[in-house]
């Protein structure tokens, strides 16, 4: 069977995404399974390369898209220079996964204020690449070896997620996930459990009336079209059943109610899946870490991660068509 080619963007030049890329390929495991390709900057990777001691990328494993001079370039500090290279590496990502020439991207972190030097206008790589795809209709999973959990709200203060919940968007989350799971992790009845926003799930309206109003009315949608969600549950439960076999992905209402099982299970695995869109995209769950750029002391383990579902998707949808 042909390995399935997964882009991998080499992030902000100035952070470490050069440097837990190219500890990533030189894994064996990741080339036994996947085509890893590196979009980025040659002189670069190079010279990032020679000063950690690590073995410099085969020619044939990059495709050159910046023309950096590494001596240049500031370790942890932004610019528009390194912000406009990184937002290119994204874009010949997203338009070889459109074009077939890639099956998958994997996104190494990009830093937002170089990114804004260089004119970027969103709040970060979910949205430009949903812009480039011409996608409106997406959601962020997060995915690690006994859990998958997506999110209806993201980034949104707390006391205003109550009245942004709303039975479409919820019922277009769970929807998501029930296709996400079909097509990508083959599974052929995904599980979906619906967390409840207040606790005890709202104790029949005691503690709020969000379960009955809104997330209720979105669950009950989605089983008359046949996706088997159940809930709302109480989320102080709920992920101890999940990460126990009981769901294949739990749907929840805000960013801690997510993250915090997430990150406290699988902190340097944890991998950020963007559903929804016509391609696949994985991408690593940390920032730059400007203040270790460039000294050799960056984990890969996230982006091995990030790497090897990438290519476990595109093995699915290949073998499913």
């Amino acid at each position: 069977m042909t390995k399935p080619t997964v882009a991998i963007t080499m992030g902000d030049p100035a952070g470490i995404g050069p440097e837990v890329v190219l500890r990533t390929l030189a894994e064996e495991s990741i080339r036994e399974n996947v085509r890893p390709l590196v979009i980025g900057d040659r002189a670069v990777l190079e010279h990032i390369s020679g000063l950690m001691g690590l073995e410099p990328l085969p020619e044939e494993s990059v495709i050159n898209v910046s023309e950096l001079d590494p001596h240049s370039i500031k370790p942890g500090h932004p610019s528009a220079v390194c912000g406009r290279a990184m937002i290119e590496y994204v874009e010949e990502a997203v338009r070889g996964c459109l074009e077939g020439r890639f099956h998958a991207m994997v996104t190494a972190p990009i830093n937002k204020l170089s990114a804004r030097l260089a004119g970027f206008s969103f709040p970060g790589h979910t949205e430009f690449i949903a812009h480039l795809t011409h996608t409106t209709d997406y959601a962020m999973m997060f995915a690690t070896d006994t859990l998958k959990v997506t999110l209806v709200t993201i980034h949104t203060p707390l006391g205003s997620v109550p009245e942004l919940l709303r039975e479409d968007d919820i019922y277009r989350v769970i929807r998501l996930s029930d296709e996400t799971l079909r097509t990508y992790f083959g599974i052929d009845t995904p599980r979906i459990a619906v967390c409840g926003l207040n606790p005890h799930a709202g104790e029949g309206g005691l503690f709020g009336s969000e379960e009955q109003r809104v997330i209720k009315p979105a669950i009950e949608r989605a089983r008359k079209d046949g996706i088997d969600a159940t809930g709302p549950w109480p989320a102080d439960t709920l992920f101890w059943r999940a990460q126990r076999g009981e769901f294949h992905c739990c749907v929840c209402m805000y960013h801690d109610q997510a993250l915090i099982p997430v990150k406290l299970t699988s902190f340097e695995t944890a991998v950020n899946v963007t559903i929804g869109l016509p391609i696949i995209r994985t991408s690593v769950d940390h920032g730059t870490a400007y203040e270790i750029a460039w000294k050799g002391v960056a984990g890969h383990e996230n982006m091995v991660k990030a790497v090897e579902l990438a290519g476990r998707m595109a093995t699915v949808r290949l073998n499913h068509g």
